[in-house]
C-alpha cells in the first residue's frame, strides 16, 4: 500500500503548527511571562526556542522523512541491525495515547464553554455564579463524558476521510480561522480603556520582577516553555515529516512552525493582559483564568457575548488542531504496526481513546477521591505530569542521541536529510553543539522537571 502524502507545503506547516499550538500557548505562556518579568522572559524564551526547540524539531522531522513511517516504526527502519532504538517508538506511541487521555477532556471543556457562551448562559452572572458553573460542569460525569466523546468522534471522523481530504483540509480551515480570530481579539483587547497598563506589564522587561522570582528560576521556566510548546518527543512532528517530499530543508520548515507557534503564544498575551488590566483583574494561573476570570470580563464588556463566543471558538480550535495531529499519529501507528486499513485503525482507536479518556473525566467527580499527586490533585494532573515531565523530554533526548551518535542513525545521515532541499541549511559547526551541549541541556530539563 503506497504511503499517503500531504497535498501542499502550506498543509504541512499548518498541520505541524496546529500540533504545536495548544491550550498551553494561551493559558500558560501569558501567565508565566507576567510572573517572570515580562519582556525579559519573552527574550529568554525566544533564545531557548532557537537553541533547543528548533534543532530537536529538525531531528524529529528528519527521522520521519527518512523512514516514511510513523513513530512506532521509524526507528526500526533507520537503526542498525540488533539495535534497540525502536523501543523509543513504543514510548512515543504511549505518549500519544497518554496525551489524548486528558487532552480530549480539556478540549471538551472548551467546546462546552463555546456552546454556553453562544447561548448567552453567562449573561448577568457574578463571579461566584460563573465559578459555580465551572464547578458544576466538572461535577457532572455526563456533561464531561458527552463533550469528550463529541471531540473524539469529530477527530476520528476527520482522520477517517484520509490525510488530504480530512486531516489536511480541516486543519487548514481551522488554523486560518484561528489566526484570524486571535488577531481580532487582540485588537479588541488592546483598544480597551486601561489596556496600556496590561501591555506594559506584559511586554516591558522588568528586572526587579525577575530578581524577585529568581534569575535561575526565570531561565529554567523559559527553557521549559520554549521546549514543551513544540510537542516534541512523541513523534507527533515526525509523522508529518513522513508525509512530505524532499523539496525543502527541515531547518527552514522548523523555523516557520516555531514562528507560528510563538505568534499565537505572544498574541494570546495581547488578549489576556490588556483585558485583565482594563477590568482590574489579576491574570492568575491556568484554568481559573480561562473558565472563571475571562467569562466575568466578557460579562462586563460591550458585546461581551460575541467576544466570549469568539474566544472559546479560538480555544476550541487551538485544542482540536493538536487532537487531529496526534490522532493522525495514533491511527498511522495502527496502520504501520498491524497493517490495518485507515478505516479499521480509526474504528478501533475510536473505542480505545474514548475508554482511555474516561478516568480523566471521572477524576473530577465519581473518582475524585483518587488524588495521585497529593491533596487536591486529579487524575489529569498525573497524566499531564507523565507526558510533560517524563515522556516528552525522554523521547526528545532519544531523538537527539539517535541523530547525533555513532550508536544510532548518526550525525552525517541526519545532517544530509535535514539539509536536503531548498531553504535554510544547518551549518557544519552545529555538530559540536548538538552532540555535546544540547544533550546536557535536555538532561538538566528532565532532572529539573522530576525534582521540581
Amino acid at each position: 500500500m503506497e504511503r499517503e502524502k500531504l497535498g501542499s507545503r502550506l498543509g504541512f506547516i499548518l498541520l505541524s503548527a496546529g500540533c504545536a499550538i495548544g491550550i498551553g500557548n494561551v493559558w500558560r505562556f501569558p501567565y508565566i511571562t507576567g510572573q517572570y518579568g515580562g519582556g525579559m522572559f519573552v527574550l529568554l524564551y525566544l533564545f531557548f526556542l532557537v537553541a533547543m526547540g528548533v534543532p530537536v524539531m529538525t531531528m524529529e522531522f528528519a527521522v520521519g522523512r527518512a523512514s516514511r513511517k510513523s513513530v512506532v516504526r521509524s526507528f526500526t527502519e533507520l537503526e542498525k541491525p540488533g539495535q534497540k532504538w525502536h523501543l523509543n517508538g513504543y514510548l512515543g506511541m504511549a505518549g500519544n495515547y497518554l496525551l489524548m487521555m486528558f487532552y480530549t477532556t480539556v478540549a471538551g471543556w472548551m467546546l462546552y464553554y463555546f456552546y454556553q457562551m453562544l447561548l448567552g448562559r453567562f449573561a448577568g452572572k457574578d463571579t461566584e455564579q460563573v465559578a459555580g458553573m465551572f464547578q458544576s460542569m466538572l461535577d457532572s460525569p455526563w456533561v464531561l463524558a458527552v463533550v469528550m466523546v463529541m471531540v473524539v468522534l469529530a477527530g476520528i471522523l476527520f482522520c477517517s476521510l484520509g490525510l488530504q481530504k480530512g486531516v489536511e483540509r480541516v486543519t487548514k480551515i481551522m488554523m486560518v480561522l484561528l489566526l484570524f480570530i486571535i488577531v481580532i481579539l487582540a485588537v479588541r483587547g488592546m483598544t480597551l480603556e486601561g489596556a496600556a497598563e496590561g501591555l506594559k506589564f506584559y511586554l516591558l522587561p522588568d528586572l526587579d520582577r525577575m530578581k524577585d522570582v529568581g534569575i535561575f528560576e526565570t531561565v529554567t521556566a523559559a527553557m521549559n516553555q520554549a521546549f514543551f510548546t513544540l510537542s516534541l518527543g512523541i513523534g507527533a512532528m515526525a509523522i508529518f515529516g513522513s508525509y512530505i517530499d524532499k523539496k525543502r530543508t527541515l531547518l527552514g520548515e522548523s523555523v516557520n512552525i516555531a514562528v507560528l507557534d510563538t505568534f499565537v503564544a505572544v498574541v494570546s498575551g495581547l488578549i489576556i493582559f490588556p483585558t485583565c488590566f482594563a477590568f482590574d483583574i489579576s491574570p492568575d494561573m491556568g484554568p481559573s483564568l480561562i473558565f472563571i476570570t475571562l467569562p466575568n470580563v466578557f460579562n462586563h464588556m460591550a458585546a461581551g457575548r460575541v467576544w466570549g463566543t469568539l474566544f472559546f471558538l479560538f480555544m476550541t480550535f487551538a485544542a482540536f488542531s493538536t487532537i487531529l495531529a496526534v490522532f493522525e499519529n495514533i491511527i498511522s501507528c495502527g496502520m504501520d504496526l498491524f497493517h490495518w486499513s485507515r478505516k479499521k485503525s480509526c474504528l478501533i482507536n475510536l473505542i480505545v481513546i474514548i475508554v482511555l479518556s474516561l478516568p480523566c473525566v471521572f477524576g473530577y467527580n465519581i473518582w475524585s477521591f483518587i488524588q495521585p499527586m497529593g491533596d487536591g490533585s486529579t487524575i489529569l494532573d498525573l497524566e499531564d505530569f507523565m507526558v510533560s515531565n517524563v515522556i516528552l523530554p525522554i523521547g526528545s533526548l532519544c531523538y537527539l542521541l539517535f541523530c547525533v551518535s555513532g550508536f544510532g542513525w548518526g550525525f552525517d545521515k541526519y545532517f544530509k536529510e535535514a539539509n536536503t532541499g531548498d531553504g535554510l541549511k544547518l551549518p557544519k559547526w552545529i555538530r559540536i553543539y548538538v552532540t555535546y551541549i544540547l544533550p546536557v541541556l535536555l538532561i538538566f530539563l528532565i532532572l529539573q522537571g522530576w525534582l521540581g
